[in-house]
Order: structure tokens, then C-alpha cells, then sequence
């Protein structure tokens, strides 16, 4: 451990020198003030005992001055000074002291003093080792989380173009098999023609409907698209999935009715993601009634500071398997439900979680089935 000690009595050098060489401390000394600024800046001390009361630089200057330096802001210093009066030892320690030992000295005392700031010196600088380490190991860290987080940027571009690329090959040829269905339909075609031609149609609406909801399960899981909320009217959510319907609805016909027909009740939603929601739902229920069943759309504003989408029928209702798993709603269960072909589900509760929101599906007491899309209730 090097020492500095700073006063200009030699005789008071010797004395703190003695003392200090018999515990084997390295000592340099100076007898002026500006000569112990001077040594500090050249050579790395451990601590500096300094005495107050110098000519021309006194010991608070140096301290001072010794503060101002980043190399030697941290130095501990001890004062020696034969001022005890209060105000003194104060302003010794608003400069920035440590510590200060009285003449004439007390040498138990003084070593006392000058070990327990060796030893807090040497804490410092090992905290100070450690601090600048971990910030080399952050710095490192952070540069490897920012190089993956490109990656993984341009990996989830890559996902969204090939999604965007995949959904135009997909619908393209779609497209053009359903034009073709319709437009054999306006043909003169046989009983069995007529048969085939409408198990073609089936088919390729229900394939068109399964490429549309996996493509949009993928998006949505990938954060591809991410819903942009604005304040939607429910009843124009209701007339926009009905009329979307209309053939479906009529081929069958269904009767549809929008119960407690609110123009003020508004969900904040992507209005695009919502019709899908509510179009799916809908679709299910047609799908599983029979000509001339019913379908009830309805806005509940519930006691759990949620607005209700309900959409419910007088079919047959869901299984108790499905119900089951949805309610658990953990990846492992939707899994299943997806396999017990509850894919479209699976697509309305993705949607949903994009906006906050959950979904609830239940079987009515009289019979029939019912979804909820709930939202959180504006404020």
C-alpha cells in the first residue's frame, strides 16, 4: 500500500513515517501543498494523510483540488490538523475528507484509522473492477440480444412476405373455382350434375374458408398482423356479417335477428378482424342448423366492465369435449381443438387476444350453442 503524507513540519513527516513504516506501507512525502497536487497526478496512492494549516496552499485547497481530478476524486484522504473546533473538522468533510486524526498523535489511533480506509480503498476498487466488468458483460450481452433481434426481425419480414405470397397463390386458384361453380350453375345440367356441382361448390367454399383462417392463425401468431383499434358501431357489425351471409342465410332459410338493436353501444376493434370474427361465427351456426333455424346476434354490456358480441343458434350446440378444452385456452388444449375441428374457433380466440379481449363458448340451457367475443369496456 502506498502512502502520501502532506505537511510541512519534516519533524511531524518522521513521526507519521516511523509509525507507518513499522506495518511495511510504502511512503512518499512533500512539504508543500502543491507539491502533494503534483505526486497524486504522477503515481497511484492509497491514501494521502494531510495536514491543514500550510503556507501558501493550505491542506482544504489541496483537498479540493485533489477532488477535482477523476484520477484522485476517489483517494482517500485524512486530515491532520490540531484544529478541533467543530467548524473546522466540518469544512474538512464538506470538502471531501474521509477522516481526520489530531495532533500531536495517537499512534494505536492513527493506525486505526489509516487500516480502515486502506481497507475500504481496496472494497472500492474491487466494486469498481466488478462494476466495470459486468458493464463489459452488458455491453456484450446487448450487442448479441441486438444482432439476434435483427435476425429475427428480418426472419419474421421473411414469414409475412411468404405469408402475403402464399395467400395470393392460394386464393388465386380459389377464385377462379368458385367463379366457375357459379357460373355452371346458371347451365342447364342434369340431377346428377346438379349434385356434383354442388359437392364442388361445398368443397371449394370450405377450402377457400380453411386457407383464409390457417393463413390468418399464422399471421396473427407471427405478429404479421397486428389489428389497428378504432371505435366500431355494434349494430353495423351485426348488418355488415348478415348481409356478407345473405345467400348462405336464405338458401337455408334461416331466420337472423339482432336483439336489443343498440345504435350507442361501440367496441374498439380492427373492423376488418371483427367481421371476420363475427362472419365465422356465423357461418358455423348456419353450417350446423337445420332450414328454417335461427340465429340471435346480441350486445351485452356485462358486469365484469366487458361489452358482449353474442352470437347464438338452436343447433345442436358444441360437444362437451370442445367446451372442455377451449375453457383451459393453454397452446396444448387448442392443439386438440383445432384437431376436433375447432380451427375457426381457434382463429376468432387469436383475434380476440390481438385486441384485449377473450372469447367465451357455451351451450344454452334450452338448447343451441353460443360464443361471446368479449371486450374490454371503454372508459
Amino acid at each position: 500500500m502506498n502512502i502520501l503524507v502532506v505537511d510541512d513540519n519534516p519533524r511531524n513527516i518522521q513521526i507519521v513515517g516511523n509509525i507507518l513504516k513499522e506495518q511495511q506501507y510504502q511512503i512518499a512525502f512533500a512539504l508543500e501543498g502543491a507539491k502533494a497536487v503534483e505526486l497524486a497526478a504522477q503515481q497511484d496512492f492509497d491514501l494521502v494523510l494531510l495536514d491543514i494549516m500550510m503556507p501558501e496552499m493550505d491542506g482544504y485547497e489541496v483537498c479540493q483540488l485533489l477532488r477535482s481530478d477523476p484520477k484522485t476524486k476517489n483517494l482517500p484522504i485524512i486530515f491532520l490538523t490540531a484544529k478541533t473546533d467543530t467548524n473546522s473538522i466540518v469544512r474538512g468533510f464538506q470538502l471531501g475528507a474521509n477522516d481526520y486524526v489530531t495532533k500531536p498523535f495517537n499512534s494505536a489511533e492513527l493506525m486505526a484509522r489509516v487500516k480502515t480506509q486502506l481497507e475500504l480503498h481496496s472494497k472500492r476498487k474491487q466494486l469498481d473492477e466488478l462494476n466495470k466488468h459486468l458493464e463489459e458483460k452488458v455491453s456484450e450481452r446487448t450487442a448479441e440480444l441486438e444482432h439476434a433481434n435483427m435476425r429475427l426481425m428480418r426472419l419474421e419480414k421473411s414469414k409475412s412476405d411468404f405469408l402475403s405470397i402464399i395467400g395470393h397463390e392460394l386464393r388465386t386458384p380459389l377464385n377462379a373455382l368458385v367463379g366457375l361453380t357459379t357460373l355452371l350453375q346458371s347451365t342447364d345440367l342434369t340431377t346428377e350434375q346438379n349434385e356434383f356441382l354442388f359437392s364442388m361448390k361445398h368443397a371449394s367454399g370450405r377450402l377457400a374458408r380453411f386457407s383464409e383462417m390457417a393463413l390468418l392463425i399464422t399471421s396473427l401468431q407471427t405478429s404479421a398482423q397486428l389489428p389497428d383499434l378504432y371505435p366500431l358501431r355494434v349494430n353495423v357489425l351485426f348488418e355488415m356479417a348478415i348481409k356478407e351471409l345473405h345467400f348462405l342465410i336464405q338458401e337455408k332459410q334461416l331466420e337472423v335477428i339482432i336483439l336489443n338493436h343498440s345504435d350507442t353501444i361501440d367496441v374498439d376493434g380492427d373492423a376488418e378482424l371483427i367481421r371476420k370474427c363475427l362472419v365465422t361465427l356465423m357461418e358455423n351456426s348456419i353450417h350446423q342448423l337445420p332450414v328454417g333455424g335461427k340465429i340471435e346476434l346480441q350486445a351485452i354490456e356485462t358486469e365484469q366492465s366487458e361489452t358482449c358480441l353474442q352470437v347464438s343458434d338452436d343447433g345442436p350446440g358444441f360437444t362437451q369435449e370442445i367446451i372442455d378444452l377451449f375453457s383451459k385456452g393453454d397452446e396444448q388444449d387448442l392443439k386438440a381443438v383445432r384437431a376436433l375441428g375447432g380451427l375457426s374457433l381457434t382463429a376468432v380466440r387469436l383475434i380476440m387476444k390481438a385486441h384485449g379481449g377473450n372469447i367465451g363458448i357455451a351451450n344454452k340451457p334450452g338448447g343451441g350453442a353460443k360464443v361471446c367475443l368479449k371486450f374490454p369496456r371503454q372508459q
